[in-house]
């Protein structure tokens, strides 16, 4: 293990110096708080973040945060208790779980991660089982650490459709082996009717959507349909057709559009209704989150 630790830590260091500004410099706390978001591939959003200090507010994602520290200590709340990451560590966020972020030092904090679609990791087994839930957020595991820095290593290209396929399989082993515990069995029935349900609501998220509605188009009752969604894809309808009108919002908001027009256009009643879901899912009001997508890394 201590090995593995080793190569780990030097591994983050190889990723942070692949980066313009180089490790020497950030280990100098001399680097500007900012953000560098890559292109999303198959749903899959993959960032470098760079911050001091308080870098996010609670918050929560419908995807698991997978990510890599790379320089400073991260550290966040999470399911009741504070945690620490150090470079060579890997972070393992499970969907619809409140957590924030800060740098634990006066260094400052770097660290790339990956917003993985459950979906992905449940086709791995055709949908059959249960979510894999990993109940320490920050592991050493060496095989994990490798899958992600496949893909987190390059964030100015889109990674190779064979190389996200060969991580994806690597990472959902990673997750069950660090999870434990088996994962339970969902029905031919429920996958059938979340995965319609998932369908409908990423057609139709910039509308109102009622139980009515997916009730009439699942067969299931609201109450079992919200059951059976969050087993299989860790989160509520709502809270996956809110997230959905935020990816929206988030490309709006990366080609210049304001909040106002950005609001009306994702689907939510307005900017004030838009940014308070927003901080609650990203940590930070669209404003800040603008401001270090557009800082310089």
């Amino acid at each position: 293990m201590r090995e593995n630790s080793v190569r780990g830590i030097e591994r983050a260091e190889h990723l942070a110096a692949g980066n313009a500004d180089g490790l020497e410099r950030s280990c100098n706390g001399q680097f500007r708080d900012g953000m560098r978001i890559a292109m999303p591939s198959r749903g899959v959003e993959r960032i470098e973040a760079r911050f001091h200090g308080n870098g996010f507010s609670p918050h929560r994602h419908d995807t698991y945060a997978l990510g890599l520290t790379l320089h400073g200590v991260q550290t966040f709340r999470y399911r009741g208790s504070e945690r620490f990451s150090n470079p060579g560590n890997v972070i393992v966020l499970h969907p619809d779980e409140v957590h924030d972020g800060a740098a634990g030092t006066d260094d400052g904090l770097i660290y790339r991660m990956i917003y993985l679609p459950p979906e992905l990791i449940g086709a791995i087994d055709g949908h059959r089982r249960t979510l894999p839930f990993v109940g320490n957020p920050v592991v050493a595991d060496a095989g994990l650490w490798r899958a992600l820095a496949d893909i987190l290593d390059d964030l100015d290209h889109e990674p190779d459709e064979l190389v996200l396929d060969d991580a994806m399989m690597r990472i959902a082993a990673g997750l069950s082996r660090q999870a434990g515990m088996p994962r339970k069995a969902i029905s031919a029935a429920a996958r059938t009717a979340v995965l319609c349900a998932r369908n409908f609501l990423e057609e139709h998220n910039a509308r109102m959507i009622r139980s009515e509605d997916l009730e009439a188009i699942t067969g299931l009752d609201r109450y079992e349909l919200a059951r059976q969604f969050r087993r299989l894809l860790g989160t509520s309808p709502h809270r996956y057709l809110v997230m959905r009108r935020l990816e929206r919002a988030k490309r709006l908001l990366s080609t210049g559009c304001g909040l106002a027009d950005v609001a009306a256009d994702a689907g939510f009643a307005d900017q004030a209704h838009f940014t308070r879901h927003f901080r609650k899912a990203f940590g930070m009001t669209p404003g800040r989150w603008n401001v270090l997508r557009n800082g310089a890394l």
